[in-house]
């Protein structure tokens, strides 16, 4: 019998993580269904209880809701109590418990391009992927963490919960950077806030946590267009992925094969751009 799992978030539609899962489980010879649900603002919490009610196994958890996972969970990992912020649900004894990959994720994926140590970083947004992946990076001694966000309040909250960085409002960002990431959902709606430009002048390597399948996302759009290398958060979704399935099934798949995958499916329409 197939074992049931699924990712929640909203917009959903894009999600790759099915077929990512389902790789995984043929690599390994498990036996799963993955799906996507769409999250409803003012039902996530039923949504989530029914899921698990009707046999569920795993769920991931997508922006906007994953702070809401975290409030949810009766027992979360070390990191995803750090983080104020969960990504990967399941039931234990009746109760439900939480991690977070984000993190770990992030920062396999990035080393493959660079190294945070003694760099100058500015991260856009403090929701919950900001939360998920700031620790992390704070571990691997990035010269100065800056954390920008329209929202002033946000900002503040997130300062308050984590103090090892520099919370400001976007408009009082000032650079030169050595690496940017972008930790807001606007560039799936293809929408972005251009930094000044003093940001942007060292060409830092730029990193976008959203993705798009067929397409460039806007931030990686955008900051191409200034001359700096920038990727989107593919590798990053392969890799949370990986902890993911192996935190529900014990094993950690490969994922160099799964991410070239994913990425070759995807050359040819970038190619028609």
């Amino acid at each position: 019998m197939n074992q049931r799992f699924a990712v929640i978030g909203n917009p959903i539609a894009h999600s790759l993580s099915p077929i990512i899962h389902q790789c995984f489980a043929k690599q390994v010879n498990v036996r799963l269904t993955y799906e996507k649900i769409k999250g409803e603002d003012s039902t996530f919490e039923q949504q989530v209880s029914d899921f698990f009610t009707v046999d569920g196994k795993g769920l991931n958890v997508t922006v906007p809701f994953k702070q809401r996972a975290f409030v949810m969970a009766q027992h979360c990992s070390a990191r995803c109590t750090k983080a104020g912020a969960a990504n990967t649900l399941w039931m234990e004894a009746n109760q439900l418990h939480a991690d977070n990959t984000d993190g770990v994720g992030f920062i396999r994926d990035l080393h493959r391009y660079i190294s945070v140590e003694n760099k100058r970083v500015l991260m856009l947004g403090a929701g919950g992927a900001a939360r998920g992946i700031v620790y992390p990076i704070l571990e691997n001694h990035p010269a100065e963490l800056i954390i920008a966000n329209r929202t002033v309040a946000k900002a503040e909250a997130f300062q308050r919960a984590f103090p090892q960085t520099k919370c400001v409002n976007l408009h009082e960002v000032d650079g030169p950077f050595d690496l940017v990431i972008n930790a807001t959902s606007a560039s799936l709606a293809g929408e972005f806030v251009t930094l000044p430009a003093e940001c942007m002048s060292g060409k830092p390597f730029c990193y976008d946590l959203s993705y798009k399948q067929n397409e460039s996302t806007a931030f990686v759009q955008y900051a191409r267009g200034l001359g700096c290398q920038a990727v989107d958060g593919l590798g990053m979704l392969v890799e949370q992925a990986a902890e993911s399935f192996f935190i529900w099934h014990g094993i950690m798949p490969e994922t160099e094969e799964v991410l070239e995958l994913l990425r070759t499916s995807m050359e040819p329409v970038k190619a028609k751009r």
